[in-house]
């Protein structure tokens, strides 16, 4: 009998045991699993923005490289122009000391042309000395008007690099230049004006439009051609709607 009375005071007491510990521990499990919780959520949310920080740097990276290269190639490009250009300075100065000694030549040849007999020279001479300087002439036009593409392009290439060096930079166009619209389209926001390279127009050159007296737009250049170009119209400068006929004069006139 008091076995049994032992045995079960110690079940009561084990049983009160689980209660205590139960009712001590349950609280504590909860906090438990609402820390895990909320350590979870925070770790998933420092998952995602350290995911997408990432992909915004590899970007960020990508176009970096992409512009350094862009600016390697432009520099390499405009110190070859510099290089031709250079060549052919020293060999238009050339044609033009050949030109002045020909023409020296010639002109001795004129005054003697009356007693060429005593000086020796035929008029098949005076004809050839003629023959040469006039292909001295052509030659050295030639050269001159490569030397104005290769300074045209130049002046394209240092306003490219500038572009990307020079923060905010705006390509300054000739202060005269003046021309027109002659073609518009709304639907892809383009114009094509009748003025280009021969009156001095420059890629991503900017202009003004007005019609009237009247600011109506803003356009910058895209496309460059002997005497027209193409531009389109700037967002934020749709003052009115651009028209044919309408004026342009440069926003940034060179000094």
């Amino acid at each position: 009998m008091l076995v049994r009375i032992c045995l079960i005071v110690a079940i009561l007491a084990a049983i009160a045991v689980g209660v205590v510990n139960f009712v001590q521990v349950k609280p504590k499990v909860a906090k438990l699993e609402t820390d895990l919780d909320t350590e979870t959520k925070a770790h998933h949310e420092f998952q995602t923005k350290y995911n997408f920080t990432k992909s915004s740097l590899d970007k960020t990276n990508a176009i970096l490289k992409q512009t350094i290269a862009t600016l390697e190639a432009t520099t390499a490009e405009k110190e070859k122009a510099l290089s031709d250009l250079a060549a052919q300075t020293k060999r238009a100065d050339k044609l033009d000391a050949d030109l002045t000694k020909t023409r020296a030549e010639r002109d001795s040849a004129q005054q003697d042309l009356a007693a060429y007999k005593a000086t020796g020279m035929t008029p098949e001479q005076v004809a050839r000395a003629n023959k040469d300087i006039k292909d001295l002439k052509d030659e050295l036009t030639g050269t001159q008007d490569e030397n104005k593409l290769l300074g045209k392009k130049i002046t394209n290439l240092q306003n490219e690099l500038d572009r990307f060096i020079v923060k905010d930079y705006h390509v300054p166009l000739p202060a005269n230049l003046r021309g027109k619209v002659l073609v518009t389209d709304p639907k892809w926001n383009f114009v094509v004006l009748n003025v280009g390279a021969d009156q001095g127009m420059l890629n991503h050159g900017e202009l003004l439009v007005n019609r009237n007296g009247r600011l109506v737009g803003k356009v910058i250049v895209n496309t460059v051609h002997k005497d027209q170009s193409i531009a389109n119209v700037m967002p934020g400068w749709e003052l009115g709607e651009v028209m044919e006929g309408d004026q342009v004069i440069p926003a940034y006139p060179a000094s």
